[in-house]
């Protein structure tokens, strides 16, 4: 047999056994007897598998299995004549409702997924971080705390052993200068933050386009520190909506320092007359002389008219 032959039989499709073919009662009873009673619909077909070994597919009526079917496999030996159920089992079909495709849970993870107790780790080759400092294991060969030089030290007996460093004192060095931690935000870690604050407060959102001005010039603006800290800060009025968030300096809300100055209490204007004392008027002035004396009424002398 040539090699030719050999590949062609290789990838000739097996033939549909008509022995397993025709075992279509076998493989119903096969599926109802493995599923619930009257879920198990109409044939829908036979695939062939390999040599003597068939598929019998059904339709599935178990609610929420759309589109599913029961497959049940059935073969038989060379030259036998009896057909033997191999297994059974329910498979999404073409138009299957299936379940959405599983996502690593780094990957489904969201902001403000987090709750009390909850331990979020980060990768060893994370993109956002960077070594914080290098050299902490290995010493370089010409350091003064490197393993060859302290040990000749040691063995001379010299004057500067007692105060060569330990091995490992780059990194007491580094957490008396506060730079213990390991690793820092690298230049990607800090542009994804960047693009954050800019989506959340920055100059292109609702509250910032109606704004009277931007938080560049609020006196509510707490700087930070950093590379950061040109193009960020932190907000400080608790009356604004980006109360204690990192807002762009081109971020803006109506409760800029500046937006509305309050005016002064009014104050009540200056007397006019310069005495606030009454005057006096005589009741009855002083007949002028040659004038006929008038007699006073009784009734006008109680109510107090002349």
């Amino acid at each position: 047999m040539s090699a030719a032959t050999t590949r062609s039989r290789a990838r000739r499709a097996p033939a549909l056994d008509r022995l397993c073919a025709e075992a279509v009662d076998l493989a119903r009873e096969a599926a109802e007897e493995a599923a619930a009673p009257g879920v198990v619909g109409a044939h829908v077909g036979a695939v062939a598998e390999g040599d003597r070994v068939v598929t019998h597919l059904f339709e599935c009526a178990e609610p929420g299995y759309r589109g599913w079917r029961w497959a049940v496999t059935v073969a038989r030996a060379s030259r036998a004549k009896n057909v033997t159920l191999d297994e059974t089992v329910l498979l999404p079909g073409p138009d299957a409702l299936l379940a959405p495709e599983w996502v690593p849970w780094s990957e489904r993870l969201r902001p403000g997924d987090m709750g009390p107790g909850d331990l979020l780790p980060t990768e060893a080759d994370d993109p956002r971080l960077e070594p914080g400092y290098a050299g902490e294991d290995e010493p370089p060969p010409d350091s003064a705390v490197s393993e060859e030089l302290t040990d000749r030290a040691e063995a001379e007996d010299a004057e500067f052993v007692s105060r060569t460093p330990s091995r490992g004192a780059i990194a007491a060095v580094a957490e008396e200068l506060g730079m213990r931690r390991a690793r820092v935000l690298s230049r990607y870690g800090l542009h994804m933050a960047a693009d954050r604050w800019e989506e959340a407060y920055g100059a292109k959102t609702p509250m910032a386009q109606a704004a009277p001005a931007s938080c560049v010039s609020c006196g509510f603006l707490m700087a930070v520190g950093g590379s950061l800290g040109q193009a960020f800060g932190v907000c400080a009025n608790e009356f604004s909506p980006a109360d204690g968030r990192v807002v762009s300096l081109d971020y803006g809300c109506g409760g800029h320092s500046e937006a509305a100055v309050m005016p002064k209490p009014p104050r009540p204007a200056e007397p006019v007359l310069d005495s606030m004392a009454a005057d006096a008027f005589p009741l009855h002035p002083t007949p002028s002389p040659g004038s006929v004396p008038v007699v006073p009424d009784p009734a006008s002398e109680d109510l107090g008219h002349s």
